[in-house]
């Protein structure tokens, strides 16, 4: 790992750094003697109320502060990245990896290989415990890293280490338990590829899992992910509709099991398994604390939950005659469907389309709208934007086909660009059941 070398991006004005003196370009070299390799130490070392801070100027004279604050008061520092001795990378090589998947002409930051503890910490990435040292553990033990997200995949040792490609992957039970005895609660997930850990293996594992609690607090079932660019790859299959069926009936089964021990379901599927299977989603209350969201577990009753307090609330506002193009995955296409079908009938003048968009980038088999690149919308909405075109038309998309922090698509386009190329106005709406019902009742250009 390269050194670590915290250097201070931005000073928040009239903060404690700042009456220091402390500048954009310094580096923290220790707090009270200890070094600073990450955001996370930074913020427990500063929480005490006397500090001793090392700071290496930018133009390389060094400064002792000694200095007394309220406890848990910030510096008021700012860093480029959570990490200031770089990202650590993923040392498998997993028959199921997304990366390994991927075409060419994407920006190099998808490529790239996480399996960083401290991102799970810090924001929910999922980890496979394959690459902590010693060091590592004594840190997430010292610093008591609560909640991590561990993916799991089998509990089986020979099974694991075939998945994951790694030789040491096995003992992932033992390091759960390890993890549990120093207090440390832990998501897990099962990346579920048909003929490798499903069936029996399956079931071995969620019961082993179901074992560790309350350390395991959620164990989330996800369909592997392929794309058409396996070439030379494991041959896998995806979970076909049937086999969403019968998952989400064992499912329903174990969690029965979960909540009479335990009095929470513990084991959750995704939401494409029952889109898959054709099947509602669970209620609410199958969700318990909706652990998971982020990992695709009770977004769309979260979605359908929120479209329908929505419409209750909202009136449509007063509207000329127009056409929308609502974009999404072909996976979630007949849920939107009847979900526009509603809004269309509370708004008079108001013509609407459902549009499902094939994933010519990934493959047919990709089917979620997350996944969709600047082309494959333009591509796949042609026909529609001609038809909104004749009548005041836009086309809605959800926020989720674009990067969190800039307004772009996989393959770098942007909506304006998307816009252009199809002659029409094109909104991005959050992804939630709150954002369509706005977007149909407070239309594009009438606020």
């Amino acid at each position: 790992m390269p050194e670590a070398r915290a250097v201070i991006t931005a000073v928040q004005p009239d903060s404690i750094a700042a009456e220091l003196g402390i500048t954009p370009g310094d580096e923290i070299v220790t707090i009270n003697g200890e070094p600073v390799p990450d955001l996370i130490a930074y913020h427990y070392l500063c929480a005490d109320e006397n500090l001793q801070v090392k700071i290496k100027k930018a133009d390389g004279e060094t400064w002792l502060l000694d200095l007394e604050k309220d406890y848990g008061e910030d510096l008021g520092l700012e860093f480029a990245n959570p990490t200031f001795d770089g990202l650590r990378h993923c040392a498998n090589k997993c028959l199921f990896c997304f990366v390994d998947q991927m075409p060419a002409g994407l920006r190099r930051g998808l490529y790239l290989k996480d399996d960083d503890y401290r991102y799970s910490f810090l924001h929910g990435n999922f980890i496979t415990l394959t690459n902590l040292k010693p060091q590592d553990w004594d840190y997430i033990e010292r610093w008591h890293l609560s909640p991590l997200y561990v993916s799991v995949h089998t509990t089986n040792p020979e099974l694991r280490q075939r998945i994951l490609g790694n030789p040491g992957a096995g003992p992932i039970m033992d390091q759960l338990q390890r993890l549990a005895a120093a207090g440390i609660q832990v998501h897990t997930q099962i990346v579920l590829c048909p003929g490798l850990n499903d069936g029996p293996e399956l079931a071995r594992t969620v019961e082993d899992l179901g074992g560790l609690f309350p350390a395991v607090q959620s164990i989330a079932v996800v369909p592997v992910g392929l794309t058409s660019g396996r070439e030379k790859l494991f041959p896998l299959r995806r979970v076909g509709p049937a086999a969403a069926g019968e998952i989400i009936a064992r499912l329903a089964a174990w969690q029965a099991d979960f909540r009479q021990r335990h009095g929470r379901g513990l084991v959750y599927g995704a939401d494409e398994l029952y889109l898959l299977a054709g099947v509602p989603v669970p209620p609410a209350g199958y969700y318990d604390d909706f652990p998971q969201t982020e990992n695709g577990i009770g977004i769309t009753r979260l979605f359908l939950d929120e479209f329908a307090g929505a419409l209750k609330e909202n009136r449509p506002v007063p509207s000329r005659p127009r056409r929308v193009v609502v974009a999404t995955g072909t996976l979630a296409a007949p849920l939107l469907t009847g979900l526009v079908q509603r809004l269309t009938r509370k708004s008079p003048g108001l013509e609407a389309r459902v549009v499902a968009i094939p994933n010519r980038f990934f493959g047919p088999e990709v089917t979620v709208a997350g996944l969709l690149t600047g082309r494959d919308l333009q591509t796949g909405l042609a026909e529609a934007a001609a038809w909104a075109r004749e009548k005041d038309g836009e086309i809605i998309l959800p926020d989720v086909m674009l990067k969190s922090d800039t307004p772009v698509f996989l393959d770098d386009l942007t909506p304006a660009d998307l816009a252009r190329q199809l002659g029409l106005a094109v909104r991005v709406v959050p992804t939630t059941g709150e954002g369509l019902v706005q977007s149909f009742f407070q239309p594009y250009g009438d606020n």
